[in-house]
């Protein structure tokens, strides 16, 4: 099975048990998930969340309106205390 077809057979619930599993480190069952799973896990969990739209992807953060300097109340001086 390629890339592509593995990603085909992925469905949402399955994802979410694929992120569950590397969240927790074990499978739904209770066994423990071996390094090579939990890579093989990632990489599928990555291609997938790849095929979403780009505001639905883990991790999306949506860009903002005005630059973080504008929103600063008042351009004063920094006082220091001693």
């Amino acid at each position: 099975m390629d890339l592509n077809q593995l990603l085909q057979a992925i469905t949402p619930e399955i994802y979410q048990r694929l992120v569950r599993a590397v969240e927790i480190g074990r499978w739904p069952d209770g066994r423990v998930l071996s390094a090579e799973q939990r890579e093989s896990c990632l990489q599928a969990i990555i291609a997938y969340d790849q095929r979403k739209p780009e505001e639905q992807r883990t991790g999306y953060v949506p860009p903002k309106s005005t630059a973080c300097a504008d929103t600063v109340p008042s351009e004063q001086p920094l006082t220091w205390k001693h």
